[in-house]
C-alpha cells in the first residue's frame, strides 16, 4: 500500500492583512481567526490523517524561521523553504521530489496553510475520500467547495458525470476550469448547480504527478531534474534548491498541470470552509455587539455600526460615529479604510514601500 504525505503551502504574502500581516510574518503565521495561527490549525486538522514525519511545509526562506516556531511537532528536515517565489507548480513539483524518495508510489495531499474551516470531522472524512480516490486510479483529485453565493473572487470547477464514490462521497469527472467570472456568471454558476469554487486543495499520487509534469510542463519538469537527483543521493537541498530554483517557470500548478489533464475528478466538499481573503471576511467568524461591530482587543466604539477593530499591544482604539470601517492598529502602523476598499490595502502597500525607509512596514 502506497504511504500517504500531506504537504502544506505556506508561502503567501497576505497583504490584504496588512498591518497584522507582513512579509516575514503573513496570515498564516497570525491568529486571524480563533486563538492559534491558521498554518497552526491547519496542522491540526491533518495530524489524524498522517504521522507528523509525513507532513511537510513547503514555505519561503524568509518566513522559514517562523514557520519552524509554529510546526511544533513536525520533524525541522520536513520544513523546506524556497529561496525565492516560484507558484505552485514549482512547489508540487518539488513536494512529489520529496516524497518520491520515501515512497516512489507515494500519494500527497497539496493544502493552502491560510484556509479557516471548523468542521474537522467532515474535512478529515472528505480527504480520506480523497486519497482512497487517488489510491484507486491514475487521477488527480480536486476538493472543490460548494459556492454560497455569487463570489467573484474565486476560480470554479464545473463538474461532469458521477465517476465513483468513496468512504459514501461522490466524486465526479472535471469537465472544466473557469477563470474568476464576472458578476452575472457568477450568479449563473450558482444557478446552475454543477460549479464548485476552486480551493488550491490537491490530492495525488508522485507518478501521476510526475507524468503530469513530463507531458504538460516539460521545462519545468527538467530544470526539477538536480533537485531530483540531490533528493537521491541524500545531499543537503538548501544549497541545491539555491541554484535550481530561480530557474523554475513560475507558473501556478492549475494553469500547467491541472487545465490541461484529463484524468482530473472534483470531490465536492461537504465541511464549511472560508479563505478569509481580506479583513471584512473575519467578521463572520466573531460574535458582534448590537450594533454589528467586532472588536479584538482593546477597543471601544460609540454611536457606529458594523466596525471591525483591532488593536495590539494594549493600545486603546475608539471609533465614535462612523459605519462600516475598518481599523487595525499594531506596534508601528496603523490602518483605516473603509470596509469596500479592503481590496485596496495591496495598492496602499506600493505607496508604503516607495516611503524612506518603507520596506520595514511591509
Amino acid at each position: 500500500m502506497p504511504q500517504h504525505f500531506i504537504v502544506i503551502i505556506a508561502g503567501g504574502k497576505g497583504e490584504r492583512f496588512w498591518p497584522q500581516s507582513r512579509a516575514p510574518r503573513p496570515k498564516h503565521l497570525l491568529p486571524v481567526v480563533g486563538s492559534k495561527p491558521l498554518l497552526a490549525q491547519t496542522i491540526d486538522r491533518v495530524k489524524p490523517l498522517v504521522p507528523a514525519k509525513n507532513i511537510y511545509v513547503i514555505t519561503s526562506a524568509i518566513q522559514a524561521k517562523a514557520v519552524r516556531e509554529v510546526c511544533k511537532g513536525i520533524p525541522a528536515a520536513n520544513i523546506i523553504a524556497e529561496p525565492v517565489g516560484r507558484d505552485t507548480a514549482a512547489a508540487v513539483g518539488l513536494a512529489a521530489a520529496i516524497v518520491a524518495v520515501r515512497d516512489p508510489q507515494g500519494i500527497f495531499a497539496v493544502l493552502p496553510a491560510d484556509h479557516v474551516i471548523h468542521d474537522g470531522k467532515s474535512y478529515e472524512a472528505d480527504l480520506r475520500a480523497a486519497f482512497a480516490a487517488a489510491e484507486a486510479d491514475a487521477v488527480m483529485v480536486t476538493i472543490g467547495i460548494t459556492p454560497t453565493e455569487p463570489a467573484t473572487g474565486f476560480g470554479y470547477i464545473q463538474r461532469g458525470e458521477k465517476w465513483k464514490s468513496f468512504n459514501r462521497r461522490p466524486v465526479f469527472r472535471v469537465k472544466r476550469f473557469v477563470e474568476k467570472p464576472k458578476q452575472a456568471v457568477a450568479e449563473d454558476y450558482l444557478k446552475a448547480g454543477d460549479y464548485v469554487w476552486n480551493a488550491g486543495m490537491f490530492v495525488w499520487s508522485v507518478p501521476v504527478v510526475e507524468t503530469a509534469l513530463a507531458q504538460h510542463a516539460p521545462e519545468l519538469d527538467a530544470a526539477l531534474k538536480p533537485i531530483r537527483v540531490a533528493l537521491a543521493k541524500k545531499r543537503p537541498l538548501a544549497g541545491v534548491l539555491k541554484k535550481a530554483y530561480p530557474t523554475l517557470p513560475k507558473i501556478s500548478v492549475d494553469y500547467a498541470l491541472l487545465e490541461k489533464s484529463k484524468n482530473v475528478v472534483v470531490l465536492p466538499s461537504s465541511f464549511d470552509w472560508d479563505d478569509v481573503g481580506a479583513w471584512p471576511a473575519v467578521c463572520k467568524h466573531f460574535t458582534p455587539d448590537s450594533a454589528g461591530n467586532v472588536s479584538r482587543g482593546l477597543a471601544v466604539v460609540e454611536q457606529g455600526s458594523n466596525n471591525l477593530v483591532f488593536s495590539e499591544g494594549g493600545h486603546l482604539v475608539t471609533v465614535v460615529g462612523l459605519d462600516d470601517l475598518i481599523v487595525v492598529h499594531t506596534a508601528d502602523a496603523t490602518l483605516v479604510c473603509p470596509k469596500s476598499k479592503s481590496q485596496e490595502i495591496k495598492a496602499l502597500l506600493k505607496k508604503v514601500e516607495a516611503l524612506k525607509g518603507g520596506a520595514k512596514w511591509l
